[in-house]
Parts: structure tokens; C-alpha cells; sequence
């Protein structure tokens, strides 16, 4: 789906056909048309599907999302959590029963009203999110306090109408990859427990993809709609708007209402139970490509690629046949390691071969020539960095291990530096109104909604929410002029 300027309608430029020239990758201070250009030529989606708003997985992008979701299912299944699965469709008198809930996704649904041509009794929403589907089956299958807490997840597509501009990985009408987890427990003191336990589920899961992120309880406007409290997971892009990469919400009772989730506690007692839910979806991927990535490309931590090393040969007319069976030496050594590694063999220039690993971001490349096998030697290059190192042929499995997991914690440590240069401290809404031109502002705020939502119309921008980790002096709020010990993030979103 394109206009007449070439292109498609989510903003990303048309992928270039075999007869075009090879799509250049523009700068990534350009960030806009950088990440459009790296979702095309890095083999991420595809985004000329004939609906606006849904896209398609290349197998390579999906080898890291299958990587991250890999994690995310580790991560949760050895935290107690169990896999499931519920349908898409939810029944409209299911769906319209939650009122607030409703009201904050009414705008979003998608309805399928008919069957064939055949008009159906009851219409069906295909999920948003999924607490309508679930709950009238928590309802059923809690009993007894000793059938608490209950600890599932799923991984779905979800449908939500996005009216405003889409673009893949971040803003979509699909979200081909939404982890949603539902927990069920006795009192509201557990489910807070359970909030707290989920935020460093998912403080674990973005430390494993070296993705820092600022963690931070939304102001009352901002929360899940039908939910006590929220907090958020934000990352901070290189733009230097936040990108939301994971919620966790406290439900208490609400949903135990309407949805009639009891349980008979220890005194013989039907008591409602309370309730949490927390989600990822495809943006930490997005977050992954945008905080690591540069100039040349991707650059991928080993844990998320899908190729971690490739080797390539330097050719002459002499030597060939050692130069290969070299590779393959390697190749077949790091293979028995688990690495994930493919041979280059072909017509390329060097230079162009290295281009396009870069542009993959393959994590280390090892290059094998006459020189560096008379040396028993090969050369080893890091992606992120560039460094070029000598290693001997005999022991090159334990060096690219070594380098792999080195490599995971130093994109962590400078994503984390460039994460907090674009963080600024401020004491006044102008200065507030500058910093979030380039980065996250801090503010003092007294918590009042009145006074959030005036710093808000004056800046021009919303309040992220109130670091759940606070240290330092009291300040003034500036709407109302009280002292707070507490503060606010401000940001531009995506």
C-alpha cells in the first residue's frame, strides 16, 4: 500500500525490487527514517501487507523475536507461572460487562458480526486484551483459598483499531506477540506482592537483552483501565522519546466483581479475590534494534541473534582448499558449543561481505587467511565495537564464548550511559519544556491530579509517572508551589 511519493502507508519507505539500487541505511541521527530503512533491509518485516497496520514476520526477524520470547518464557515458566491458552473471540455481553474497563478499549475493537452471511446472535470482539475472555473462566475454576494463586500467561495476537500512525514494531493494529499473564490470589497485600515479583520478572528479562529501562508507577489517568495502579516499564529511544515496553497492573477486586471470582477461605467465607495482569509485546524488540543498533546496522546481543558468528575465508589462488578446510574446522567446533554460525563463501568482496554481516548484526566475525594460517591464528572482530583481536585456531571456541558473553554485558553498561545522559533533572516546567526536546525530564510533583494535569497543558507533553525508586531532597511542585519529596518522569511517547 503505497502513495504517490512511493510510500507505504505506515511511513516505512517501499523496500527496494532487484532492479533498484541497494537500500542505503540513512544515519541513525536521522532515528525516524533510520529504524523505518532497518526493519526493511535488515530483514525485520515486511511491511507492504494489504492492511493497514498489520505486518509480516521475515524469518529473520522472527528468529529474534522467537530468541526474546524465549527468554520471556524461561524467565516466567521458572518463576512459577504456566503456559495457556484462550480463545480470540470474546462474546459481546462477556465483553460489555466491565464498564471502566471497557470504556478505555471501546474506541479499539474490532467485531465480527457475522458467520458467512449469516448474522450471528452475539457479536464477537476479537481480543484487545484478553481479561474478558479469562475471567468467566477464573470464575469457574476458583473454588477454595487453596486453589490460589493462580499464575498463567499466554502468548497471542491481540486486534486493537489504531487510528493514529502506525508503524511496525510499535504502533500496530495486530500485535502479533502480546505476553499477557493473569494472576488470581486471597488478598489485595498478595496481588501487590505479585506486582512487585512481576516488575523484577520483567527487570530480568530486559537485563538478559541488555535493555535498561526506567521503571515507574503511572499517574491515576494513565492506569490500566479498570485497575487499582499501574506500573510501566519505559525505554528511552534514541530520539529521545519513551517507548512503553511493559506494564504491570493491581486489579484488586474489580474484575472479581464483575466477573463473580470468589473464593471460600479458611471461615467457610465466599471472599472476592484480587487480581493482577502484566504484558510485553513486539516493542521490546523494537527497543532491542533501537538502543543497540548504529550506523552500519543492527547490532544484536548474543542471546537474541540469530546468528552469532560467521566465517569468512580470504581467498587467493593458492591455498584454497586449507583456507576452507580451516573454516570448516572452526565452524564445526563452535557448532558442538551451541553457537549459531554460518560460513561466507561467496563471490563477495571482503568489504561487501562485511557490510552485510554488520548490517545483520551478527555478533563476531572470524576471518581466516594464508597469513593467519601460518600463524595457527584467526582474526576475530566484535560487532559493537570494532575491535579487531588475533586468537589462536586451537582454542577459538573458548575465545568466541568468551567474547559472547562479555559482549551481552558491555551493550547492557553502554546502553545504560546513553540511557542516563538523556535523563535531566529540572525545577521548572520551561525547563522542563526543553529537556524533553532531547531526553526525560524530572520534575517535583505533589500528586495531585489538578496539578499534574496543569504541568501537563503547560508542557506541552505528559507525566511518564513517579519512579518507583526515590532518593534525594525534597523539592517544590511547581503547579502549586507545595513541598514533595517526590518526582515525576516527563517525556514525549511514542
Amino acid at each position: 500500500m503505497t502513495n504517490s511519493s512511493g510510500k507505504d502507508v505506515s511511513g516505512a519507505k517501499k523496500p527496494a525490487d532487484n532492479s533498484e539500487k541497494e537500500a542505503v541505511l540513512p544515519p541513525k541521527s536521522n532515528f525516524s527514517e533510520w529504524f523505518n530503512t532497518i526493519i526493511d533491509i535488515g530483514k525485520i518485516m515486511d511491511v507492504r501487507y494489504p492492511v493497514k497496520g498489520l505486518y509480516v514476520w521475515y524469518p529473520f526477524g522472527f528468529g529474534i523475536r522467537k530468541r526474546v520470547y524465549s527468554i520471556i518464557r524461561d524467565v516466567l515458566d521458572n518463576s512459577g507461572h504456566e503456559e495457556t491458552l484462550f480463545p480470540l473471540l470474546i462474546p459481546e455481553n462477556e465483553f460489555m460487562k466491565e464498564a471502566e474497563h471497557i470504556k478505555g478499549f471501546e474506541n479499539e475493537v474490532y467485531w465480527v458480526t457475522h458467520g458467512g452471511k449469516t448474522p450471528l446472535d452475539v457479536n464477537l470482539a476479537l481480543r484487545p486484551t484478553s481479561e474478558t475472555a479469562i475471567y468467566p473462566m477464573y470464575k469457574l475454576w476458583v473454588r477454595s483459598h487453596a486453589d490460589l494463586p493462580i499464575k498463567l500467561y499466554q502468548i497471542v495476537n491481540t486486534f486493537r483499531y489504531e487510528t493514529k500512525h502506525t508503524r511496525p514494531l510499535i504502533r500496530l493494529r495486530e500485535i502479533t506477540s502480546f505476553k499477557e499473564a493473569h494472576t488470581v490470589h486471597a488478598t489485595w497485600d498478595d496481588a501487590k506482592a505479585q506486582v512487585d515479583e512481576a516488575v523484577l520478572l520483567y527487570l530480568d528479562i530486559y537485563r538478559k537483552i541488555s535493555i535498561p529501562v526506567l521503571v515507574s508507577k503511572r499517574p491515576d489517568w494513565d492506569k490500566f483501565p479498570g485497575g487499582d495502579y499501574t506500573i510501566a516499564l519505559d525505554a528511552i529511544m534514541p530520539d529521545g522519546k519513551t517507548l512503553q515496553i511493559g506494564t504491570v497492573h493491581h486489579l484488586g477486586t474489580n474484575f472479581a466483581k464483575t466477573y463473580d471470582i470468589t473464593y471460600e477461605n479458611e471461615n467457610g467465607e465466599q471472599v472476592l479475590a484480587n487480581q493482577t495482569c502484566y504484558g510485553i509485546s513486539e516493542r521490546s524488540i523494537a527497543a532491542l534494534i533501537s538502543l543497540h543498533g548504529d550506523d552500519k546496522g543492527l547490532v544484536l546481543p548474543p542471546v537474541a541473534a540469530p546468528i552469532q558468528v560467521v566465517v569468512i575465508p580470504v581467498l587467493f589462488k593458492e591455498g584454497t582448499e586449507k583456507i576452507m578446510a580451516a573454516c570448516d574446522k572452526v565452524v564445526d567446533s563452535l557448532k558442538k558449543e551451541g553457537i549459531r554460525v554460518e560460513t561466507d563463501a561467496s563471490d563477495l568482496r571482503p568489504g561487501a561481505k562485511y557490510y552485510k554481516w554488520e548490517l545483520k548484526g551478527v555478533c563476531l566475525r572470524i576471518e581466516i587467511g594464508p597469513k593467519d594460517l601460518e600463524k595457527n591464528s584467526a582474526v576475530l572482530v566484535r560487532r559493537d565495537t570494532g575491535k579487531k583481536e588475533f586468537v589462536p585456531l586451537d582454542n577459538i571456541a573458548d575465545e568466541v564464548k568468551s567474547r559472547l558473553s562479555a559482549m551481552g554485558d558491555d551493550l547492557y553498561d553502554a546502553a545504560k550511559v546513553r540511557q542516563n545522559a538523556l535523563i535531566f533533572p529540572c525545577k521548572s516546567l520551561p525547563e522542563v519544556k526543553e529537556a524533553i526536546q532531547k531526553g526525560v525530564a524530572t520534575i517535583s510533583w505533589c500528586e495531585s491530579t489538578e496539578c499534574g494535569k496543569r504541568m501537563e497543558d503547560e508542557i506541552g507533553a505528559g507525566i511518564l509517572g513517579i519512579p518507583i525508586h526515590q532518593s534525594g531532597d525534597s523539592g517544590t511542585c511547581p503547579a502549586c508551589g507545595k513541598i514533595t519529596p517526590k518526582i515525576v518522569y516527563v517525556a514525549k511517547t511514542y
